[in-house]
């Protein structure tokens, strides 16, 4: 009985301790559901609830290896451009809006040639 009070506490914290090492070292584009941050706060304040939810749903397992290494057949979600001018699709608007604002201006500037043409008097 008393070997058994030592070892349950002892599995307690290791796994504990192997959650949040795990936590810690796995590639963010393997947490689902919560950020890592948040999954690391849930597994220290509820280590026992808190680590088996994050073996059971919030990490993607690894697939098996292959030439080996482990391989992940979802791709990693990407949050898009870090910036405007890597947006090709931000460009592509922008060159679309500056060609639409060119040719108001020359439409403009005709109607002012036109404008003043009919304010000219008549011979």
């Amino acid at each position: 009985m008393a070997l058994l009070r030592l070892i349950i506490p002892l599995i307690y914290t290791a796994f504990l301790v192997f959650t949040i090492v795990d936590l810690v070292t796995i590639d963010p584009g393997r947490v689902k559901h919560l950020p890592k941050f948040t999954w690391i706060i849930l597994a220290i304040i509820l280590p026992l609830i808190g680590g088996l939810l994050w073996f059971l749903v919030g990490r993607e397992p690894l697939e098996p290896r292959e030439h080996g290494r482990y391989v992940n057949p979802t791709p990693r979600r990407t949050r898009g451009p870090s910036a405007p001018d890597d947006d090709p699709e931000f460009l592509h608007r922008l060159g679309r809006e500056q060609a639409q604002e060119e040719r108001i201006r020359q439409l403009e500037e005709r109607l002012r040639e036109i404008d003043s043409d009919d304010d000219k008097p008549k011979e």
